[in-house]
């Protein structure tokens, strides 16, 4: 399928909620971890899918703050894994030119994960290809509010006037500013919601929800499928299908 994808149409961004670990462990009669686990490969599947087609940005929704309610067990083998993984898997970001970023809150996490991937974003600052960022301790809801108290600090220290305040400026202020908004959003694990990710930045975003397909068999023909029928989609952005049909002849 990756021969049928525009190299001309590709989405510049893409997040991802990968979803079904638990599900598909516990459909091979494993322990929820070993699903956390198997879904390395994924990751790996799907960064390089990224990275090959020349995709700028992938966001993957790995650990929200609603996951901290998780059992503790599960939540400590996943800070635990998160640190193994990023370790292992700095070669392969290093051979395929990836930089790693991470977005959420950075202080919730253990020290351990926080020490791994400052190092693993030390070692791929100077990578100039895909932009990789695991949202951790993430939620839309938290990246709006960390933003807008931001803004009204800046306003008490009277660097910004409230009426300054617009829609550019506030998106600067979210844990992705300066990173353009995701045109391609893809969900594993067949459930049809946005779960608390990237609320803002999703705003008009094209969703694939793989309805029988679990995170942990996720591979890069899954990846070709989504990026065709995006490009298959009329994105209006508000405005109707003649204006856009207008706006691509004149371009």
């Amino acid at each position: 399928m990756k021969e049928q994808i525009d190299q001309k149409n590709l989405p510049r961004h893409i997040a991802v909620i990968m979803d079904g670990n638990g599900r598909w462990a516990q459909k091979q009669g494993a322990a929820r971890i070993f699903g956390h686990r198997s879904a390395i490969t994924s990751v790996r599947e799907i960064a390089e899918g990224c990275a090959e087609l020349g995709i700028e940005y992938l966001t993957l929704y790995a650990f929200s703050t609603e996951n901290w309610g998780r059992p503790k067990f599960e939540v400590n083998a996943l800070m635990e894994l998160l640190v193994y993984t990023i370790r292992e898997e700095i070669p392969t970001l290093q051979k395929n030119n990836i930089r790693l970023h991470t977005i959420g809150d950075f202080e919730s996490l253990p020290e351990r994960s926080r020490k791994e991937l400052t190092e693993g974003m030390k070692k791929t600052a100077e990578n100039t290809g895909l932009q990789l960022t695991l949202a951790l301790g993430y939620s839309g809801k938290w990246d709006i509010v960390q933003a807008a108290r931001q803004l009204a600090q800046e306003v008490l220290a009277g660097s910004t006037q409230p009426e300054d305040i617009n829609e550019h400026l506030f998106a600067a202020r979210l844990s992705t500013g300066g990173w353009p908004d995701v045109d391609l959003m893809l969900r594993t694990g067949g459930d049809f919601r946005i779960s608390n990710f990237m609320l803002w930045q999703l705003a008009y975003a094209e969703l694939y929800v793989y309805s029988d397909l679990l995170w942990p068999d996720f591979r890069k023909p899954h990846l070709h499928e989504a990026i065709i029928a995006f490009q298959s989609r009329e994105r209006r952005f508000g405005k109707t299908g003649d204006q856009v049909k207008e706006i691509v002849t004149k371009a």
